[in-house]
């Protein structure tokens, strides 16, 4: 007889509920983690508008991160056991009872570390690592512009940039508070996109070496201005629009770099190449407390719909978390 478990249910027009869908089956290399906590990501609300499907095999349940305990073990898994606390990131499943996580999308929980605390890290640092780190190689002295500085991902990249030797690290936000918050998380400036203009103040300080942006739009030109001889910027979202005029003088005589990545479709060797560097270079700072979750509001699983639109408003710092 099929095991049933209780997942979020996505029904065209209604709002999010809970129903029984069937557990997931291991495949080769996965685990079974009963989930106490899921992170939300605005990756979910485009998937609910149908803008962002799964990749193929991938879970349609919605949840791109988790945190909880192994109840299972797949063929093939020498590093975990059963009832092991971890966090994990998925391609689809987490707004569920269970999910189906490949062992090298895997970190251990850190002794006395809940479960709502571990679910805020998965997402953010392999997107921060895979983007700032690997793609566009920000280096030890060199200068940082952190855009959405207090969303899930921005909070973790100005606390990764700090702990790994960064020059001076601007960041922007849509409130004095959260200019306040990401102040406090490491960043030497933060700016008040709604007061300041952001180009201005990074160009009046000398520019900057590297730029993580999800907003697109007309930040593409104004990123561009903002970047140093020999810059990078990389686009993880573009929630300002996909299409912007722009001048590319400055591209070619200030030899920049242009990149955009998405992480959820990327083969499972390559998010364990991911989830190795995390754990090696940054994971120890999580387990010391260098690098610190920034948790906005928990919601109970039933309340998914409520958590998403909390979400939608864009007034949280942080990560939001479904707990179970």
């Amino acid at each position: 007889m099929t095991e049933m478990m209780k997942a979020v249910i996505v029904e065209e027009g209604a709002p999010l509920r809970l129903g029984d869908v069937e557990v997931p089956t291991l495949k080769q290399g996965e685990v079974l983690v009963k989930v106490a906590a899921a992170g939300l990501n605005r990756a979910d609300l485009i998937q609910r508008k149908g803008a962002y499907p799964p990749p193929p095999g991938a879970s349609n349940i919605m949840g791109l991160e988790i945190a909880g305990h192994i109840e299972a073990l797949g063929e093939g898994v020498p590093r975990w056991k059963v009832g092991d606390p971890v966090c994990g990131l998925l391609a689809g499943g987490g707004y569920a009872e269970f999910a189906a996580v490949d062992q090298g999308s895997l970190l251990p929980v850190p002794e006395g570390m809940d479960m709502a605390h571990a679910a805020c890290f998965p997402e953010a640092l392999f997107t921060a690592w895979a983007n700032v780190f690997d793609r566009v190689g920000l280096k030890a002295g060199e200068d940082f512009l952190c855009h959405g500085g207090t969303s899930g991902i921005g909070v973790m990249a100005i606390q990764m940039a700090r702990v790994a030797g960064a020059g001076k690290i601007f960041a922007t936000a849509g409130s004095d508070e959260k200019c306040a918050l990401a102040a406090e998380l490491g960043a030497d400036r933060a700016i008040n996109y709604k007061t300041e203009d952001f180009e201005a103040v990074v160009r009046e300080a000398g520019g900057v070496d590297v730029t993580l942006d999800m907003v697109g739009g007309d930040y593409v030109q104004k990123n561009i201005g903002a970047a140093k001889v020999d810059g990078r910027i990389v686009n993880i979202a573009y929630q300002n629009g996909f299409t912007a005029e722009v001048n590319f003088a400055p591209v070619l005589m200030k030899r920049l770099t242009l990149a955009a990545t998405t992480l959820r479709a990327r083969p499972v060797p390559e998010k364990q190449r991911i989830r190795d560097a995390v754990e090696k270079d940054f994971w120890p700072h999580v387990v010391s407390g260098r690098i610190k979750p920034v948790l906005d509001k928990t919601f109970a699983m039933s309340d998914a719909e409520a958590a998403q639109a909390y979400m939608g408003k864009g007034a949280h710092s942080g990560k939001i978390i479904l707990t179970l």
